[in-house]
């Protein structure tokens, strides 16, 4: 995902001079070929997240487009302050992108873990915030935010994600896509855990069970039609984001179902609410959190056994 992005600001950049990206000192092995091409349009604020975020915000209440770039909690956590009463209040047109969603920096410890971001950056007004499944949907992320003024956060992986989505894919801000289509539950994913999802869905098929597969890669606005038509169709809606179970997408979808009514059956699969003392790498950590493939598909299976899920589907129905 973060190569996507590179690239596809790269491109837009090129027909674009509003188009601005803003560092941190740092990411220079995927950014250089930017800074060279576009020295009008690149800025290293240094390590201090802080100032580039007020930097941006100036720059785009002047007539940029302002993309921030900085990898897990430092262009958000570290600047929540600038972002809420520089960004958010002025409605400036300035884009977050923080790379390393979860534990993908899993090694270098809790600090470089980014498993509270959705809570707090979904909670500001005015922000919209995006965290796409796969490098075709970051790409189309990038495309739709330019055109867009509101202030946003996007939420990217590392690097090395998988493409998902092989056909043409229907984008827009704010709208669920449905990958893969069930009835015994559905699974609503956002980020990076799409590919995993994708997986356990695939392994239950061979036992007998049908799993939508929903890519939820705007948290905010969350698209409510998706997840009550969701409820509606399986009566067993699963989340699964790598994220603290708080506040994050499963919280979101959860407020939805329970003010509609929805008598169905609702579980979060997600990090727990703790800092991760574990030392280890990325599909390690995942594996502690109960986000890697077997984990999601046994709680997948649970969950529908324990369900009754023709009377489940009944109810849902008439809400």
């Amino acid at each position: 995902m973060r190569t996507t992005f590179i690239k596809t600001l790269y491109e837009i950049a090129a027909y674009d001079p509003r188009v601005t990206l803003i560092v941190g000192d740092l990411g220079f092995g995927v950014v250089t070929d930017f800074a060279k091409r576009y020295p009008n349009q690149f800025l290293n604020a240094g390590v201090s997240e802080q100032n580039m975020t007020g930097m941006a915000a100036g720059m785009a209440l002047a007539g940029r487009v302002v993309f921030t770039y900085s990898i897990a909690n430092f262009p958000t956590l570290r600047c929540i302050e600038q972002i809420r009463n520089d960004i958010c209040y002025h409605e400036a047109n300035v884009k977050i992108v923080s790379v390393g969603g979860g534990y993908a920096y899993g090694s270098l410890g809790m600090t470089h873990h980014a498993t509270e971001d959705l809570a707090v950056l979904r909670s500001l007004p005015g922000i919209k915030v995006v965290a796409p499944g796969d490098p075709v949907e970051t790409r189309l992320a990038v495309q739709a935010m330019v055109n867009d003024p509101s202030p946003y956060y996007l939420r990217l992986g590392r690097a090395g994600e998988p493409v998902i989505h092989t056909e043409p894919t229907d984008f827009v801000i704010g709208r669920a896509i449905v990958v893969r289509q069930g009835s015994d539950a559905t699974l609503i994913s956002t980020g990076g855990m799409l590919e995993n999802c994708v997986k356990a869905a695939c392994e239950l098929e061979v036992q007998g069970y049908s799993v939508q597969v929903i890519s939820m890669h705007t948290v905010k606005p969350l698209d409510r039609e998706a997840v009550l038509a969701a409820g509606a169709r399986t009566g067993v809606v699963l989340t699964v984001e790598e994220h603290s179970m708080v506040g994050g997408l499963g919280s979101a979808v959860a407020d939805i179902l329970l003010e509609s009514g929805y008598p169905g059956i609702f579980r979060k699969i997600a990090l727990p609410d703790q800092f991760s003392h574990a030392v280890g790498d990325y599909e390690y950590l995942r594996q502690l959190g109960g986000l890697d493939v077997a984990s999601i598909a046994t709680t997948i299976k649970n969950t529908i056994q324990r369900a009754n899920i023709a009377d489940i589907r009944q109810a849902a129905a008439a809400v």
